[in-house]
């Protein structure tokens, strides 16, 4: 991961603080219903290959390395904007979801309440993907 002496993104327009780890939280949100369909974490190339190629990238801090979402299930993600929150130490990918956000097949990684509800829709079988 990098983590230049240049941690404040101001190469984007803007200053992005990515903090100790060099990594800054991504939330994606369906463009279509305004559904919050993930968490994730990016570092600057992430952020800079998203910008660049319209396609979520983010950062997998278990796997320790760049991905692109739906590279490997096919579920991809289309962003329509990037926004920076106010202190610049946050972003919102408003993106065109194909498939499932979720790698367990649901269509939000946020597909159950706090008592253990199921109120999301899966909409894959992840054992055919991956």
């Amino acid at each position: 991961m990098d983590s230049d002496a240049d941690s404040d993104g101001a190469s984007f327009g803007v200053n992005l603080d990515f903090g100790d780890d060099g990594l800054v939280p991504v939330v994606a949100q369906d463009a279509e219903d305004g559904e919050i369909l993930m968490l994730a974490y990016a570092d600057r190339d992430a952020v800079e290959r998203s910008a660049e190629t319209g396609r979520a990238h983010y950062y997998s801090r278990s796997r320790d390395e760049l991905w692109e979402k739906g590279a490997t299930s096919g579920n991809t993600q289309t962003i329509e904007e990037i926004r920076v929150d106010c202190d610049g130490d946050a972003l919102l990918y408003i993106v065109e979801q194909s498939g499932g956000a979720c790698h367990t097949g649901h269509h939000s990684c946020f597909y159950r309440t706090l008592d253990g509800e199921n109120v999301g829709e899966q909409v894959f079988d992840p054992d055919d993907v991956y």
